[in-house]
């Protein structure tokens, strides 16, 4: 799938509700992407180096993709905003990238996608935490895999007041010793369901 075909899917999951806005981190910055998040609401994270734009900036700005004709082009708020990085022998500024169409001050808009993005990223995280290591290529396998890591981080979630991650995760451990033993759950029982889809994906 294309990224705009992706994005696509993604909002039709969620028809019937109302968008208010759409958050998109920069690995979905395209134009077709763009084209189709600009009748909503949206905030997208953008490479400085497809903009190269390395300084403070909140003005219009106009894609210049070469698959794409003059008239396909895209034209957006574009913010730019830096952050202090400190090395180990001197400091240095790193530039990064917003395009939106929303109406607000800079700092809101900014502040707006950290909110919505910020839990995202650090959920993520939490659920990588809790997700067995695999080399497999099957697709099924490592969707299942991550459900997986789902279920136990929503479980997490939920006891996590009482016990920290690396607590939970021992418990579990305990509890459900053959769940982490790579020879007899994962390839028994997860095996067993690949099969299964599989049948069912064949008919």
């Amino acid at each position: 799938m294309t990224k705009d075909e992706i994005v696509k899917v993604l909002v039709e999951q969620v028809m019937g509700f109302k968008i208010r806005l759409i958050t998109l981190d920069a690995g979905f910055y395209t134009v077709d992407v763009l084209n189709f998040i600009s009748q909503f609401k949206y905030i997208i994270a953008v490479p400085v180096g497809d903009v190269k734009v390395y300084e403070e900036f909140d003005g219009d700005y106009t894609t210049n993709s070469k698959r794409h004709r003059r008239d396909e082009q895209v034209k957006f708020r574009l913010l730019v905003y830096s952050k202090e990085k400190v090395g180990r022998k001197k400091k240095s500024l790193v530039y990064f990238a917003r395009a939106t169409n929303l109406d607000l001050p800079k700092r809101e808009v900014l502040d707006l996608y950290n909110k919505v993005r910020g839990p995202i990223e650090t959920s993520y995280r939490n659920i990588k935490a809790f997700l067995p290591f695999t080399s497999s290529t099957k697709f099924v396998f490592r969707t299942l895999i991550f459900v997986l890591a789902l279920v136990l981080y929503s479980l997490y979630t939920i006891f996590k007041g009482e016990v920290g991650r690396e607590e939970f995760r021992l418990l579990l451990i305990l509890l459900f010793p053959d769940l982490f033993n790579p020879e007899t759950f994962t390839f028994n029982v997860i095996e067993t369901l690949i099969y299964t889809i599989d049948l069912f994906l064949r008919r």
